[in-house]
C-alpha cells in the first residue's frame, strides 16, 4: 500500500498520562503589606484604548430635500389622521356609555316643554356613524393640508437657506 503523503500518522495516539500533582497543603494567606500590588511581566494582551475628547462638528443645514420632506409629512398625517379618526370612534362611545346623550336629551325636552312637540333627540344628530363620517372627512382634508404645507415650508426654506445660509447644527460624539 503505497501513500503520496510523506508523513504517514500512526492509527492511535500513544496515550499520555496527566502529570502528577504534588500533594496539596493547605494554603496560608500572606501577611498584609502595605506595599503597591505586584503588577505581571507582561504586557497585557490588549491595550485599553486611550481616553478620546468628544468631538464636534459643526454643520450647516443648506438644503432640504422637497421630495423627502413630502413623502415624511405624508406618513407622518396619515398617522395624525388615523388617530383622530380613532379618537373621534372612542370620545363618542365613552359619552354614549356615561349617558351624556341621554342627560342632554332629558334636559333639552325638560327647557322644551311638554307642549314642544317630537322630542329631542341628540343620536339623531350625532349617530356614530355620523361622528365617524365627519372625523373622516377632516383627517383627509387634514392630511392633504398638512402634506401641501410641508412641501410649501421646505421650498421656503430652500429659498431662504440661499440667502441666509442656513440653520447651523452642533454634532457632537459622545
Amino acid at each position: 500500500m503505497s501513500t503520496n503523503n510523506p508523513n504517514p500518522r500512526p492509527k492511535t495516539a500513544p496515550r499520555v498520562s496527566a502529570p502528577a500533582r504534588p500533594a496539596q497543603r493547605p494554603q496560608q494567606r500572606p501577611a498584609p503589606t502595605t506595599t503597591a500590588v505586584k503588577r505581571p511581566s507582561h504586557p497585557p494582551l490588549v491595550k485599553p484604548a486611550p481616553k478620546a475628547k468628544a468631538r464636534r462638528a459643526r454643520l450647516l443645514v443648506s438644503k432640504v430635500e422637497p421630495w423627502s420632506v413630502l413623502k415624511m409629512a405624508f406618513l407622518l398625517s396619515v398617522a395624525l389622521g388615523i388617530i383622530t379618526v380613532v379618537a373621534a370612534i372612542v370620545l363618542w362611545s365613552v359619552l354614549d356609555v356615561l349617558g351624556l346623550f341621554d342627560k342632554i336629551n332629558a334636559l333639552m325636552t325638560d327647557i322644551q316643554g311638554s307642549e314642544g312637540g317630537a322630542a329631542f333627540d341628540l343620536k339623531k344628530f350625532a349617530s356614530l356613524g355620523q361622528v365617524a363620517s365627519y372625523s373622516t372627512i377632516i383627517a383627509v382634508v387634514n392630511v392633504v393640508l398638512l402634506t401641501a404645507l410641508s412641501m410649501l415650508s421646505a421650498v421656503l426654506y430652500n429659498i431662504s437657506a440661499t440667502l441666509v445660509g442656513g440653520i447651523g447644527v452642533t454634532l457632537t460624539d459622545d
